[in-house]
């Protein structure tokens, strides 16, 4: 499945909150200054009880109200029409709003601010959980430290390299013995990819992820890739041929066994 990491040279990505590749509309944003001594009007879940409007008579105009403090509370940043003039240009901070879910994301320079979810793709779905939860970690910082995310995937393939039943306290050593049983080539060479960039971005090397986003994001397909292959792809093959009727499993017994190898 094709992923376009969310950018603000795009006007089309997968959505930082339903993930849906779709497009984008860009908004610049502006400001009006407050009224002498007023305060910016916020509202948390905790004090959305207090207001009401009662005290407006026009039915339709205090569901309008309600209905928006209903957002306000959210604590989701909105976009809403208002054709006042506005007395400032906030440069360097946009929004973008999806075409599929209607969320919007805010951006300061090139970063998303808001939501917090990161911008690497999704994680395979058949990532362990404990691991699921350092990837989602590396996602959230990729976009301000691509030299932390990939220290926390080396982390991730770590713990992979245990989930696959290597003793899991040399990673290098493990990719090694999982080499010795036979996973393909180009999976030890994903394993050794995240394992060197992520040494390098904890200690002195040759590889420097600060300029090179592209590599940091690189990161995160690769290891998807490990656990597709690895995890998914036998889970699901397994989950298939366990459905097959037994006397066919049978007659494959009996014909791997009279050809001198093991059931397959």
């Amino acid at each position: 499945m094709k992923y376009v990491t969310p950018s603000v040279r795009e006007t089309a990505f997968n959505c930082p909150h339903c993930e849906v590749l779709t497009s984008q509309l860009w908004y610049s944003a502006h400001a009006d200054r407050l009224e002498k001594e007023r305060l910016p009007f916020v509202v948390g879940p905790d004090q959305r009880d207090e207001y009401h409007f009662d005290d407006i008579k026009d039915a339709e105009q205090r569901k309008r109200l309600n209905e928006w403090v209903d957002k306000v509370a959210t604590g989701k940043p909105m976009l809403e029409p208002n054709s006042q003039y506005r007395s400032f240009d906030a440069t360097n901070v946009h929004f973008s709003k999806c075409y599929e879910c209607k969320g919007v994301a805010l951006w300061i320079a090139d970063k998303i601010i808001y939501p917090a979810t990161g911008t690497a793709p999704p994680v395979n779905v058949d990532t362990p959980d404990d691991i699921k939860d350092d990837y989602n970690e590396a996602s959230s910082i990729l976009a301000a430290s691509p030299r932390g995310a990939a220290a926390l995937l080396r982390l991730a393939i770590q713990k992979l390299c245990k989930e696959l039943g290597q003793p899991g306290k040399n990673v290098n050593s493990d990719i090694g013995a999982l080499v010795a049983g036979g996973i393909d080539r180009r999976m030890q060479q994903a394993f050794d990819v995240l394992r060197l960039v992520g040494n390098d971005a904890v200690h002195p090397g040759q590889i420097d992820l600060r300029d090179d986003r592209e590599m940091a994001e690189g990161l995160f397909r690769l290891f998807n890739v490990i656990v597709e292959k690895l995890i998914s792809e036998p889970k699901h093959i397994g989950e298939m041929y366990g459905k097959l009727p037994p006397e066919k499993l049978m007659q494959i017994e009996q014909r791997d066994k009279a050809r001198g190898g093991a059931p397959s």
